[in-house]
Protein backbone atom coordinates (compact mmCIF):
# COMPACT_ATOMS: atom_id res chain seq x y z
CA UNK A 1 0.00 0.00 0.00
CA UNK A 2 1.27 3.45 -0.95
CA UNK A 3 0.49 6.58 0.67
CA UNK A 4 0.99 10.08 -0.20
CA UNK A 5 -0.21 13.45 0.44
CA UNK A 6 -0.99 17.08 -1.47
CA UNK A 7 2.17 18.27 1.10
CA UNK A 8 4.76 15.57 0.83
CA UNK A 9 4.18 15.87 -3.08
CA UNK A 10 4.89 19.73 -2.92
CA UNK A 11 8.31 18.99 -0.82
CA UNK A 12 9.16 16.44 -3.67
CA UNK A 13 8.96 18.76 -5.97
CA UNK A 14 10.56 21.39 -4.56
CA UNK A 15 13.84 19.54 -3.40
CA UNK A 16 13.76 18.50 -7.12
CA UNK A 17 13.61 21.83 -8.59
CA UNK A 18 16.56 23.18 -5.95
CA UNK A 19 18.59 20.53 -6.80
CA UNK A 20 18.26 21.38 -11.25
CA UNK A 21 18.80 25.31 -9.79
CA UNK A 22 22.27 24.26 -8.23
CA UNK A 23 23.55 22.37 -10.53
CA UNK A 24 22.78 25.29 -12.95
CA UNK A 25 23.83 28.31 -10.71
CA UNK A 26 27.29 28.34 -12.65
CA UNK A 27 25.96 29.10 -15.92
CA UNK A 28 24.25 31.78 -14.23
CA UNK A 29 27.44 32.96 -12.45
CA UNK A 30 29.15 33.63 -15.65
CA UNK A 31 26.60 35.96 -17.02
CA UNK A 32 25.98 38.02 -13.93
CA UNK A 33 28.62 36.92 -12.00
CA UNK A 34 32.25 36.24 -11.90
CA UNK A 35 34.77 35.76 -14.12
CA UNK A 36 36.19 32.49 -12.57
CA UNK A 37 33.18 30.34 -12.74
CA UNK A 38 34.34 26.96 -14.31
CA UNK A 39 31.09 26.71 -16.30
CA UNK A 40 32.93 29.83 -18.67
CA UNK A 41 34.74 29.06 -21.74
CA UNK A 42 38.08 29.88 -21.16
CA UNK A 43 38.38 27.34 -17.87
CA UNK A 44 36.89 30.04 -15.81
CA UNK A 45 40.32 32.53 -15.88
CA UNK A 46 40.77 35.87 -16.74
CA UNK A 47 43.19 35.67 -20.13
CA UNK A 48 44.67 38.92 -22.16
CA UNK A 49 44.97 39.15 -25.88
CA UNK A 50 48.41 40.91 -27.44
CA UNK A 51 49.65 41.57 -30.83
CA UNK A 52 53.39 40.93 -31.21
CA UNK A 53 56.27 42.12 -34.89
CA UNK A 54 59.26 40.93 -35.42
CA UNK A 55 61.51 41.63 -38.11
CA UNK A 56 65.03 39.86 -39.76
CA UNK A 57 67.33 41.32 -42.08
CA UNK A 58 68.90 38.89 -44.69
CA UNK A 59 71.41 39.18 -47.86
CA UNK A 60 69.75 38.54 -50.82
CA UNK A 61 70.78 35.58 -53.68
CA UNK A 62 69.17 36.80 -56.55
CA UNK A 63 67.24 39.75 -58.54
CA UNK A 64 64.75 40.30 -61.48
CA UNK A 65 65.49 42.94 -64.19
CA UNK A 66 62.45 44.70 -65.74
CA UNK A 67 63.66 45.36 -68.93
CA UNK A 68 62.52 45.81 -72.37
CA UNK A 69 62.99 48.01 -75.98
CA UNK A 70 60.95 50.06 -77.19
CA UNK A 71 61.32 51.34 -81.05
CA UNK A 72 59.53 53.90 -83.33
CA UNK A 73 58.37 53.80 -86.88
CA UNK A 74 55.95 55.84 -89.26
CA UNK A 75 54.22 52.13 -89.99
CA UNK A 76 53.09 49.28 -87.11
CA UNK A 77 54.53 46.80 -89.45
CA UNK A 78 57.90 48.66 -89.37
CA UNK A 79 58.30 49.51 -85.95
CA UNK A 80 57.25 45.86 -84.42
CA UNK A 81 60.07 44.73 -87.12
CA UNK A 82 62.56 46.86 -85.51
CA UNK A 83 61.72 46.07 -81.92
CA UNK A 84 61.81 42.29 -82.42
CA UNK A 85 64.96 42.61 -84.58
CA UNK A 86 66.51 44.31 -80.94
CA UNK A 87 64.98 42.52 -78.46
CA UNK A 88 65.54 39.06 -80.16
CA UNK A 89 69.60 40.47 -79.59
CA UNK A 90 69.01 41.19 -76.14
CA UNK A 91 67.92 37.86 -75.21
CA UNK A 92 70.59 36.37 -77.19
CA UNK A 93 73.21 38.21 -75.19
CA UNK A 94 71.12 37.18 -71.56
CA UNK A 95 72.03 33.62 -72.80
CA UNK A 96 75.25 34.56 -73.31
CA UNK A 97 76.12 35.65 -69.83
CA UNK A 98 74.28 32.73 -68.54
CA UNK A 99 70.74 33.68 -68.18
CA UNK A 100 68.93 30.33 -68.80
CA UNK A 101 65.98 30.24 -70.99
CA UNK A 102 63.14 29.53 -68.47
CA UNK A 103 64.12 32.64 -66.30
CA UNK A 104 63.04 35.00 -69.06
CA UNK A 105 59.98 35.64 -69.23
CA UNK A 106 57.61 38.46 -71.91
CA UNK A 107 55.93 40.91 -69.30
CA UNK A 108 54.75 43.01 -71.73
CA UNK A 109 53.73 43.46 -75.40
CA UNK A 110 52.53 46.92 -76.48
CA UNK A 111 52.15 48.23 -79.88
CA UNK A 112 50.38 52.22 -79.27
CA UNK A 113 49.78 54.77 -82.09
CA UNK A 114 51.41 58.37 -81.80
CA UNK A 115 49.47 61.29 -82.16
CA UNK A 116 50.53 64.77 -83.13
CA UNK A 117 47.28 67.07 -81.57
CA UNK A 118 47.62 70.38 -83.50
CA UNK A 119 45.09 73.67 -82.74
CA UNK A 120 41.62 73.56 -84.59
CA UNK A 121 42.03 70.28 -86.01
CA UNK A 122 41.14 66.64 -85.94
CA UNK A 123 44.84 64.94 -84.21
CA UNK A 124 46.69 62.97 -86.55
CA UNK A 125 48.59 59.63 -86.41
CA UNK A 126 52.04 60.49 -87.35
CA UNK A 127 53.87 56.74 -86.18
CA UNK A 128 53.45 53.86 -83.95
CA UNK A 129 55.58 53.14 -80.76
CA UNK A 130 56.43 48.93 -80.21
CA UNK A 131 56.83 48.12 -76.52
CA UNK A 132 58.64 44.67 -75.36
CA UNK A 133 59.13 44.45 -72.35
CA UNK A 134 60.73 41.30 -70.44
CA UNK A 135 61.07 39.91 -66.58
CA UNK A 136 64.77 38.74 -65.84
CA UNK A 137 66.22 36.13 -62.98
CA UNK A 138 69.49 36.97 -62.29
CA UNK A 139 70.33 34.02 -59.90
CA UNK A 140 74.65 34.93 -59.89
CA UNK A 141 74.00 38.40 -57.87
CA UNK A 142 77.30 38.93 -58.49
CA UNK A 143 77.44 39.00 -62.09
CA UNK A 144 74.44 41.41 -61.88
CA UNK A 145 76.27 44.31 -63.23
CA UNK A 146 77.72 42.68 -66.36
CA UNK A 147 74.40 41.21 -67.12
CA UNK A 148 73.04 44.83 -67.14
CA UNK A 149 75.83 45.79 -69.22
CA UNK A 150 75.06 43.10 -71.97
CA UNK A 151 71.39 43.67 -72.19
CA UNK A 152 72.25 47.36 -73.16
CA UNK A 153 74.68 47.31 -75.49
CA UNK A 154 72.15 44.31 -77.13
CA UNK A 155 70.13 46.92 -77.72
CA UNK A 156 67.65 47.13 -74.39
CA UNK A 157 66.83 50.88 -73.88
CA UNK A 158 64.11 50.59 -71.24
CA UNK A 159 64.98 49.47 -67.55
CA UNK A 160 61.90 49.63 -65.04
CA UNK A 161 63.94 48.70 -61.86
CA UNK A 162 65.51 45.73 -59.91
CA UNK A 163 63.86 44.12 -57.18
CA UNK A 164 66.07 41.00 -54.86
CA UNK A 165 65.15 38.35 -53.53
CA UNK A 166 65.92 35.28 -51.37
CA UNK A 167 65.68 32.07 -52.41
CA UNK A 168 64.81 30.34 -49.36
CA UNK A 169 64.35 32.51 -46.51
CA UNK A 170 62.57 30.29 -44.47
CA UNK A 171 65.26 30.39 -41.33
CA UNK A 172 65.27 34.70 -41.64
CA UNK A 173 61.05 34.15 -41.35
CA UNK A 174 61.43 31.48 -38.16
CA UNK A 175 63.93 34.43 -36.70
CA UNK A 176 61.24 37.02 -37.10
CA UNK A 177 58.55 34.54 -35.45
CA UNK A 178 60.43 34.09 -32.35
CA UNK A 179 60.82 37.92 -32.51
CA UNK A 180 57.46 38.72 -32.96
CA UNK A 181 56.57 36.00 -29.92
CA UNK A 182 58.99 37.73 -27.43
CA UNK A 183 57.21 41.24 -28.38
CA UNK A 184 53.56 39.69 -27.73
CA UNK A 185 54.90 38.30 -24.35
CA UNK A 186 57.04 41.57 -23.51
CA UNK A 187 53.85 43.60 -23.69
CA UNK A 188 51.38 41.04 -21.81
CA UNK A 189 53.85 41.35 -19.56
CA UNK A 190 54.07 44.98 -18.82
CA UNK A 191 49.88 45.07 -18.84
CA UNK A 192 49.60 42.31 -16.37
CA UNK A 193 52.00 44.61 -14.04
CA UNK A 194 50.12 47.33 -14.41
CA UNK A 195 47.05 45.44 -13.81
CA UNK A 196 48.72 44.12 -10.24
CA UNK A 197 48.19 40.55 -11.62
CA UNK A 198 50.63 38.49 -13.08
CA UNK A 199 51.16 36.96 -16.45
CA UNK A 200 50.30 33.40 -16.29
CA UNK A 201 51.19 30.69 -19.48
CA UNK A 202 50.68 31.44 -22.95
CA UNK A 203 47.12 29.65 -24.07
CA UNK A 204 46.79 30.05 -28.06
CA UNK A 205 49.35 31.73 -30.88
CA UNK A 206 48.15 32.28 -33.91
CA UNK A 207 50.71 33.08 -37.07
CA UNK A 208 48.64 36.45 -38.87
CA UNK A 209 50.40 35.86 -42.42
CA UNK A 210 51.25 38.37 -44.03
CA UNK A 211 49.99 40.25 -47.09
CA UNK A 212 53.45 40.64 -49.11
CA UNK A 213 57.12 38.51 -48.72
CA UNK A 214 59.89 39.95 -48.10
CA UNK A 215 60.18 43.93 -48.87
CA UNK A 216 62.18 44.25 -52.17
CA UNK A 217 64.81 47.16 -52.39
CA UNK A 218 63.98 48.92 -56.08
CA UNK A 219 66.60 51.05 -57.32
CA UNK A 220 67.06 52.69 -60.67
CA UNK A 221 69.99 51.15 -63.07
CA UNK A 222 71.79 53.88 -64.44
CA UNK A 223 73.49 52.99 -68.00
CA UNK A 224 76.48 51.25 -68.85
CA UNK A 225 80.04 52.35 -69.26
CA UNK A 226 82.67 51.55 -70.94
CA UNK A 227 85.51 51.51 -68.21
CA UNK A 228 83.86 49.14 -65.78
CA UNK A 229 80.00 47.36 -65.21
CA UNK A 230 77.47 48.69 -63.37
CA UNK A 231 77.86 49.08 -59.86
CA UNK A 232 74.69 47.26 -58.36
CA UNK A 233 74.23 47.49 -54.61
CA UNK A 234 72.00 44.79 -53.32
CA UNK A 235 71.77 45.55 -49.82
CA UNK A 236 69.59 43.55 -47.09
CA UNK A 237 65.79 42.11 -47.55
CA UNK A 238 63.27 42.75 -44.32
CA UNK A 239 61.66 39.34 -43.29
CA UNK A 240 58.77 40.14 -41.31
CA UNK A 241 56.42 38.41 -38.94
CA UNK A 242 53.29 38.86 -36.89
CA UNK A 243 51.54 37.05 -34.25
CA UNK A 244 48.14 37.16 -31.91
CA UNK A 245 48.87 35.63 -28.45
CA UNK A 246 46.26 34.84 -25.58
CA UNK A 247 47.85 34.54 -21.88
CA UNK A 248 46.30 33.38 -18.50
CA UNK A 249 46.28 36.28 -15.68
CA UNK A 250 47.05 34.60 -12.40
CA UNK A 251 46.03 36.78 -9.14
CA UNK A 252 43.15 37.74 -6.69
CA UNK A 253 41.94 40.44 -9.07
CA UNK A 254 41.96 37.75 -11.95
CA UNK A 255 38.58 36.37 -10.38
CA UNK A 256 36.36 39.86 -10.20
CA UNK A 257 32.70 39.78 -10.45
CA UNK A 258 32.55 40.55 -14.13
CA UNK A 259 30.41 44.09 -14.98
CA UNK A 260 27.49 44.11 -17.43
CA UNK A 261 25.28 41.27 -18.04
CA UNK A 262 22.09 44.04 -18.01
CA UNK A 263 21.38 47.53 -20.47
CA UNK A 264 19.97 50.36 -19.00
CA UNK A 265 19.24 51.11 -15.20
CA UNK A 266 19.47 48.92 -12.27
CA UNK A 267 19.13 44.70 -11.76
CA UNK A 268 18.51 42.62 -9.35
CA UNK A 269 22.09 41.55 -7.83
CA UNK A 270 20.78 38.87 -5.85
CA UNK A 271 22.57 36.67 -8.14
CA UNK A 272 25.69 38.19 -8.17
CA UNK A 273 25.82 36.95 -4.03
CA UNK A 274 24.50 33.76 -4.70
CA UNK A 275 21.34 34.37 -3.37
CA UNK A 276 18.12 32.38 -4.77
CA UNK A 277 16.24 35.36 -7.27
CA UNK A 278 12.48 35.68 -7.34
CA UNK A 279 10.05 33.29 -6.18
CA UNK A 280 12.87 30.57 -6.67
CA UNK A 281 12.15 27.64 -4.52
CA UNK A 282 14.19 26.99 -1.20
CA UNK A 283 17.36 24.71 -1.78
CA UNK A 284 16.81 21.26 -0.35
CA UNK A 285 18.32 21.27 3.20
CA UNK A 286 15.07 23.83 4.46
CA UNK A 287 12.48 22.57 6.38
CA UNK A 288 10.12 24.23 4.41
CA UNK A 289 7.94 21.51 2.32
CA UNK A 290 8.54 18.33 4.71
CA UNK A 291 6.18 15.86 6.09
CA UNK A 292 4.52 17.10 9.11
CA UNK A 293 5.11 14.82 12.10
CA UNK A 294 3.04 11.23 12.02
CA UNK A 295 3.07 11.74 8.30
CA UNK A 296 4.49 8.97 6.13
CA UNK A 297 7.55 9.01 3.70
CA UNK A 298 6.45 7.84 0.42
CA UNK A 299 8.87 7.31 -2.27
CA UNK A 300 9.01 9.55 -5.30
CA UNK A 301 6.54 9.48 -7.80
CA UNK A 302 3.19 10.76 -9.39
CA UNK A 303 0.78 12.14 -6.15
CA UNK A 304 -2.68 11.83 -6.77
CA UNK A 305 -4.74 14.96 -6.84
CA UNK A 306 -6.36 16.17 -3.47
CA UNK A 307 -9.39 14.11 -2.47
CA UNK A 308 -8.16 11.31 -4.58
CA UNK A 309 -8.62 8.15 -2.97
CA UNK A 310 -5.21 6.52 -1.59
CA UNK A 311 -4.62 3.19 -4.03
CA UNK A 312 -4.25 -0.35 -2.05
Amino acid sequence: MMITTRRTGQAIFAMSTALALTMAMPAMAQQGGTMCSPMAGNGGMSTISVNGTGEARIAPDMATIQLGVTTQAESAAEAMKQNAERQTAVIAALGEAGIEQADVQTSGLNLNPMMDYGENRAPTVVGYQASNMVSVRVKEIGNLGQVMDAIVNAGANEINGISFQREDGSDAEDDARRKAVEDARRKAEVLAEASGLTLGPVLSLRDTPQPEGPRPMMMEARAASDAASTPIAAGELSMSAQIEAEYALIGDGACAPRKGGHHGGGHDKSGERGEPAGDMPPPMGTDQGAPAPGEPVVPMGNAPEEGEAPSN
